[in-house]
């Protein structure tokens, strides 16, 4: 039986379809006991689905803001 531990582990495996059947089924019957993991594996699925959504190309609006929020944090340490 697969642990919580091992799930974590496969995940990204899991997630981009790389785990060997053999795997795939224990992660499938870990899952089907496993409430936790089965919503860690939904929030790292939506998590993908999210990042794959995100533009390719870097918006200078965020990198300016990310650099005064940046500065802002060091300057109040």
């Amino acid at each position: 039986m697969l642990s919580c531990k091992e799930l974590v582990a496969n995940s990204s495996d899991l997630l981009d379809s790389q785990l060997s059947l053999r795997q795939r089924l224990a992660v499938q019957m870990h899952l089907a006991m496993c409430y936790r993991c089965r919503r860690f594996i939904k929030q790292m699925r939506l998590s993908q689905r999210v990042l794959r959504a995100l533009p390719d190309a870097a918006i200078p609006e965020l990198e300016e803001l990310a650099a005064r929020l940046a500065e802002e944090v060091r300057t109040r340490r």
